[in-house]
């Protein structure tokens, strides 16, 4: 598939696409034309960066990482022993961030049963047409023309 075709099936933007491969993170099949061509494969790969970076790993990391999973399993294959105590790192990194957001969100919560009820919400203005704007410049008008009358 073409680029185009991989931005639509990954939602990520060519410029990206392209950074990736600049990283070594995607390695499209080139045509003879020169374009890339992509394969379900890399779709896949897509998928599996944008979820390491997610996690919170560099490109740099994921460049290692990604010959180490397995497609089937996205397991470490036995020939990556050395990543794993990298990746405890990370793992503890992201532990740590977790619990911090948890306590983010509980003094939040602690803070909203503390205050009073949330005041109901008022429904939006409809919006003026020509036809509202007239009739209330009518009404005015029509006030102003009775107030005038009895001074």
């Amino acid at each position: 598939m073409r680029i185009g075709d991989m931005v639509r099936r990954t939602g990520v933007s060519e410029r990206l696409l392209r950074y990736y491969e600049n990283q070594g993170l995607l390695s499209p099949a080139r045509r003879a034309s020169g374009y890339r061509a992509y394969t379900e494969a890399d779709v896949a790969t897509v998928a599996r960066i944008r979820g390491l970076l997610a996690a919170g790993l560099g490109t740099a990391t994921i460049a290692r990482v990604l010959p180490c999973v397995r497609e089937e399993a996205e397991v470490l294959a036995p020939t990556c022993p050395d990543l794993v105590a990298e990746l405890r790192v990370e793992r503890d990194r992201i532990d740590l961030a977790i619990g911090q957001l948890l306590t983010s969100r509980g003094l939040l919560d602690q803070v909203i049963a503390a205050g009073p009820a949330a005041p109901p919400t008022e429904e939006p203005e409809a919006p003026r047409t020509a036809q509202t704007t007239q009739t209330a410049q009518t009404a005015q008008t029509a006030q102003t023309a009775q107030t005038a009358e009895a001074i």
